[in-house]
């Protein structure tokens, strides 16, 4: 049975990477929902975010074959109740009553205002992105951009510092 899993790929930034990444999707069939690369809190460490939907057994296999490439560090799963997801979406629209009304009642940030079009910025959730979208376009919607998802897992402590430290203790014992 198909589910939504999301995928934090921890790694040293390097060229052609992310193609490597990818390419262990594409040669097991498995569509990408979406992509986010981004700095992490660990210092000279990258993290991307991949979401897909499938069954368990093939997203642990997928886990299993990007960790064994050489630039990446670690690779965690996790489903959608593990973590804290938000995206990030841009609206250019046309100036008007109507439309600074829905401003106010749905917590969007106003970015920047011409005299026939204004700029919004909503943070939040995929359905509540697309809610404003659709309320939104009878108003003269020009242009709509909206980024993956980004993920925070809900534990305390980022899962990649523990990694490290394990490491580092394995390392000073073989020394």
């Amino acid at each position: 049975m198909e589910k939504e899993f999301i995928i934090t790929v921890f790694s040293e930034n390097k060229v052609g990477l992310l193609s490597q990444i990818t390419t262990v999707f594409t040669h097991r069939n498995v569509n990408i929902e979406s992509l986010t690369a981004s700095e992490s809190a660990v210092d000279g460490v990258h993290k991307y975010t991949i979401i897909v939907k499938n069954d368990e057994e093939k997203v642990a296999n997928l886990v299993k074959q990007i960790e064994k490439k050489i630039d990446v560090l670690k690779v965690f799963c996790y489903s959608p109740s593990e973590v804290v997801l938000q995206q990030v979406a841009l609206y250019k629209v046309q100036r008007g009553r109507n439309v600074e009304d829905l401003v106010r009642r749905h917590n969007v940030r106003i970015l920047d205002i011409h005299d026939d079009f204004i700029v919004l910025e909503k943070t939040g959730h995929k359905a509540e992105i697309q809610e404003l979208y659709q309320m939104l376009a009878p108003y003269g919607l020009y242009q709509f951009v909206c980024s993956g998802p980004v993920a925070i897992i809900k534990s305390r402590r980022e899962l990649l510092d523990e990694y490290l430290d394990y490491v580092n203790e394995r390392q000073k014992k073989l020394e």
